[in-house]
């Protein structure tokens, strides 16, 4: 659900937000692993496969220390759908017990070349878990900063997490964790929002005002009509091009039911209520002007309590040109660049038998901040 964005505003404009700092890690059990795949090293490259069928074969196996860390500075996703698998996935014959495993939590900032996991066991019984443990971080990290950096520029106001549309499926349920631990305020999918227990947010799509006939307030009174009281009503108010009268139309037809309506303009386009004005900015897709034309007219008409969301093409460069110059937005809706950037974890044996033995350009760093993992 997505919270008032006035509240917040009030209680948190100039300052920063909070460090999200975890206490606590999911349970592994959450993650639906497919073990024995994982165990027998479907998804592993198949090198790290080839070495453990070594070290079993040859009855050669050491302890060995493993070091994770990567290049930039980041915002930690992923520590604990890791640490599940060291939990839930080992070789056959070896269990969680054989291993010493110190960590960060999701949600941590994290420095160039911080060690964030250090596992210590024999490598037979880890050694496949490469691949998917490494990819995890990565992916997740990816995905925790770029969600931070926009929370960051968009403060206090909320930021709603939709980039479901723009990746496969599976990644869905660790993404929205990944945005929740980084201070997103809601996602789109109920699998992104069912690690923490919560549901996925909406608003009143395209598609659905498509099917009764571009009739913007017809779709928004049969959403109305059959959604629960505790689903925030949210048209999008773009299906005609003039999102101002589309703004006043629902408004005006819903009342009070009305939480908010949402500017989704297309890069490509310019509203119809811009037109008069081109010449002194850029006057394309949900710009300054457009938000600003939206909210003086559901003010003059007595609608100042409805809220209004912006999406479409908004980034952390946009969303601060958008705050620097005091915009009347009350929620950010970001998609595709949060899947920007690459955040590439790797992993070296530093230590075998508690002896250095970290290849050229490499050395065991350790972490004051590494928690025991239980």
């Amino acid at each position: 659900m997505i919270v008032d964005s006035t509240a917040r505003h009030a209680e948190g404009a100039g300052a920063p937000p909070p460090p999200l700092r975890q206490t606590t890690r999911l349970a592994p059990e959450i993650f639906q692993f497919p073990v024995d795949k994982i165990r027998n090293g479907y998804y592993s490259d198949k090198y790290f496969v080839y070495a453990r069928d070594v070290l079993l074969a040859d009855g050669h196996d050491p302890v060995v220390t493993m070091q994770v860390f990567q290049k930039a500075d980041a915002w930690l996703g992923g520590m604990d759908e890791a640490i599940a698998m060291l939990k839930l996935c080992l070789t056959e014959g070896y269990s969680w017990s054989d291993l010493e495993v110190r960590a960060l939590y999701d949600g941590d900032r994290i420095r160039p070349w911080e060690t964030v996991l250090l596992i210590t066991g024999p490598y037979a019984a880890f050694a496949h878990l490469e691949t998917l443990y490494l990819g995890v971080l990565a992916r997740r990290t990816r995905v925790a900063t770029n969600t931070r950096r926009v929370v960051e520029a968009a403060w206090p106001k909320p930021v709603m997490f939709f980039p479901a549309r723009h990746d496969h499926w599976l990644v869905q349920t660790g993404d929205g964790y990944a945005a929740h631990v980084s201070g997103a305020i809601g996602v789109s999918t109920d699998a992104q929002a069912s690690w923490w227990g919560s549901r996925g947010i909406g608003t009143v799509p395209h598609a659905l005002i498509a099917a009764y006939g571009g009739d913007t307030v017809a779709a928004t009174r049969a959403f109305v009509r059959h959604m629960p009281p505790d689903v925030n009503v949210i048209p999008l108010v773009d299906f005609t091009n003039d999102s101002v009268a589309t703004s006043l139309a629902v408004a005006e037809a819903v009342g009070d039911r009305l939480w908010g309506v949402r500017l989704d303009t297309s890069e490509t386009m310019v509203d119809r209520s811009i037109v008069p004005e081109m010449g002194q900015f850029d006057p394309r897709g949900v710009n300054p002007q457009l938000v600003w034309k939206v909210r003086r007219a559901l003010d003059a008409a007595g609608f100042e309590k409805v809220r209004i969301v912006v999406s479409g093409g908004f980034d952390v460069a946009k969303i601060r040109r958008f705050e620097e110059e005091g915009v009347p937005v009350d929620a950010y809706g970001v998609g595709s660049s949060l899947f920007k950037d690459r955040y590439d974890f790797t992993a070296d044996v530093v230590l075998v038998e508690g002896k250095p033995v970290a290849k050229a350009g490499r050395a065991y760093r350790p972490n004051p901040r590494l928690e025991l993992v239980r």
